[in-house]
């Protein structure tokens, strides 16, 4: 009996400590989204934010994101569960220069930094006023790509004309 509750308890603790996030992006941060730092204005609050990226402009001295926020997983990286899932948009900034070849759109990107004030946007017709992050680090994610699988079945192994007649197309057993 007391195997039947330790075998699980044993297989979640190892699961759970395989969601850490990297060296570089662990440490305490407030639970504040992009959206809700807007009304509270929380200048000088340290946090953890990411996303895929809309736009990347390099400037003189620093470059600046254009962000799409997603909530993070365990280990810090953006969730890809839901196209739409969105904690809204934010700028993200640091000193020196990072390559738009690099940093190109939909790359998934997570930061950690202060919220160093609030800019005005338009999008569309839309003003909009985004968070304005000061990052200290700079996460970018290596791509994940999608592969189909192809099953054998029904073929097996050898491919179309085996399987149980014991030969191809005729030759072999009747």
């Amino acid at each position: 009996m007391k195997i039947q509750i330790l075998l699980p308890l044993a297989a979640s603790l190892a699961l759970a400590a395989c969601a850490t996030a990297p060296k570089p992006l662990q440490g305490q941060f407030s639970m504040v989204s992009p959206r809700d730092a807007v009304p509270t204005q929380q200048v000088g609050t340290p946090v953890r934010w990411g996303g895929r990226i809309i736009e990347t402009n390099p400037g003189q001295g620093q470059t600046c994101f254009q962000m799409i926020s997603r909530p993070l997983n365990g280990s810090g990286r953006p969730s890809t569960t839901s196209a739409d899932a969105s904690d809204g948009r934010f700028i993200a900034c640091r000193a020196g220069f990072y390559d738009p070849a690099v940093f190109e759109p939909g790359r998934d990107v997570t930061f950690i930094g202060k919220i160093g004030g609030y800019e005005n946007t338009r999008i569309g017709e839309y003003d909009y006023r985004l968070p304005k992050l000061d990052a200290d680090v700079i996460y970018l994610w290596p791509e994940q790509r999608q592969v189909d699988v192809v099953p054998a079945y029904p073929y097996g192994p050898w491919g179309p004309g085996w399987g149980p007649g014991w030969g191809y197309r005729g030759w072999g057993w009747w």
